[in-house]
């Protein structure tokens, strides 16, 4: 049964995000008219989206600001205001309206990421601060707050339209891996291992001297060598991991085996065997075309197959600039959507949407996958031990099952060495693995 929305004006923005929440997340379809007397006439369920009510209002209405209806990036007057127990954005004073904000300028300005395209201090990295986000002021960084809007708004369709079919949703889980450094001794070349050698030998840490000289004389497992446990994680629970793999030249941030490596190359199209592989553009890659392409090149050539899915190195992602050029080079899916110093939902969505070009005023083919929780946030900005770092991971797994909706989780090959500053999060991690399959 389709719904129609009755506004004076049909703008791209409008489109897209009524698209989001009534098709993508509800599965109910919809048109809009800009026609009164059609608006009156109609049969089925009716929403009326405009800065005020018809004099007799027929269907649902809901108090519009002008958000939806601009085509320019302008600053924003965004006030918070209460709702039920939690906040949003956009309060509007009509007592006829659906909601007491505006729901769909809200959920547009957040998973547009809007505030990214105005004026902002970023960190050392170049990345938007979650605490410039509005989403920290509501202090709902930890919820998506989309989702539970939506999933709200169905309720209230459905009380005021019985007959109207909500589509059913199930909770999702992709695990997904960042290699960044596929070994910590082997397969790194003389020079590097010699240069490493000597460091270890000024600071008279001996007890890693001890184990890379192990290592390389194949003593010893190298500690980030722990590939075949996640095969064997991925057999034994039937999971579908993604991998992202560091592709580009040897750098001060980008610290990865060479491509040229053999058994790096072995590596690469082994795992590509049991997973999908895409790309992780390298920190030096950063707003540079011509470098990303060629690292996905690189990528392409040992897999000998398309890559289409991403995720940036450091999460250093600048809209609309990154995504632009993902774009252009045919990257379908990317995954880099979450802060690194902050756990839970940096577009305020649990579930994969579309890229809005804001600067183009327009819906791109680039589907954007947020996770909303990585092992270095927890333990390198948090600075929570394995306990906190599980009760932490309990609270967002909860919150996106609450949705039914998608949780991503971001690990490194590093993190389950379970040595040195990794001690207990293998246990932690097959323990969050548990928690969400439960």
């Amino acid at each position: 049964m389709e719904m129609l929305i009755l506004v004076s004006k049909i703008t791209n923005r409008l489109f897209y995000i009524f698209e989001l929440l009534l098709k993508d997340e509800l599965g109910i379809d919809f048109k809009f008219t800009t026609e009164v007397d059609k608006y009156l006439s109609y049969q089925g369920p009716r929403l009326h989206y405009d800065k005020s009510p018809l004099e007799e209002e027929p269907g649902i209405f809901q108090q519009a600001v002008k958000l939806l209806f601009e085509r320019d990036i302008a600053d924003q007057d965004v006030k918070i205001c209460n709702y039920k127990d939690s906040k949003a954005i956009y309060p509007v004073f009509n007592d006829k309206s659906l909601f007491p904000f505006d729901v769909f300028a809200a959920s547009f300005y957040i998973i547009s990421r809007y505030e990214e395209y105005l004026p902002h201090v970023s960190d050392h990295y170049n990345r938007f601060q979650p605490h410039d986000s509005i989403l920290y002021k509501m202090e709902v960084m930890e919820t998506p707050i989309i989702n539970v809007w939506a999933k709200e708004l169905a309720k209230e369709i459905k009380d005021l339209y019985p007959e109207i079919h909500i589509r059913k949703k199930t909770f999702k889980f992709v695990p997904t891996y960042d290699i960044d450094a596929a070994w910590a001794y082997k397969n790194k070349g003389l020079f590097r291992t010699s240069l490493a050698f000597f460091r270890d030998l000024l600071r008279m840490d001996k007890e890693e001297i001890k184990e890379r000289w192990e290592v390389l004389r194949n003593k010893r497992m190298d500690p980030f060598d722990t590939f075949d446990y996640q095969i064997e994680l991925q057999k034994e629970l039937k999971l579908k991991p993604l991998y992202f793999i560091l592709c580009g030249d040897y750098n001060t941030n980008d610290k990865n085996i060479s491509i040229r490596n053999k058994n790096f190359q072995h590596l690469i199209k082994h795992l590509g065997d049991y997973a999908l592989v895409g790309i992780h553009p390298s920190f030096s890659s950063y707003l540079k075309k011509d470098v990303i392409k060629e690292e996905i090149s690189r990528l392409s050539e040992v897999l000998n197959r398309e890559v289409t899915i991403s995720r940036q190195h450091f999460l250093r992602l600048s809209l609309p600039s990154s995504y632009q050029i993902l774009l252009e080079l045919d990257i379908t899916d990317d995954y880099t959507m979450g802060y690194a110093s902050q756990a839970g939902f940096r577009a305020g969505f649990a579930d994969t949407f579309h890229f809005f070009d804001l600067e183009n005023d327009t819906k791109t083919k680039l589907k954007i996958h947020p996770f909303a929780l990585m092992d270095g946030t927890m333990r390198d900005y948090l600075d929570l031990d394995v306990r906190e770092s599980y009760e932490k991971a309990k609270k967002l797994i909860d919150e996106v099952k609450k949705v039914n909706g998608t949780f991503i989780l971001l690990w490194h090959n590093e993190t389950l060495s379970g040595e040195k500053r990794w001690e207990g999060w293998i246990t932690l991690y097959r323990k969050i693995l548990d928690y969400i399959l439960n």
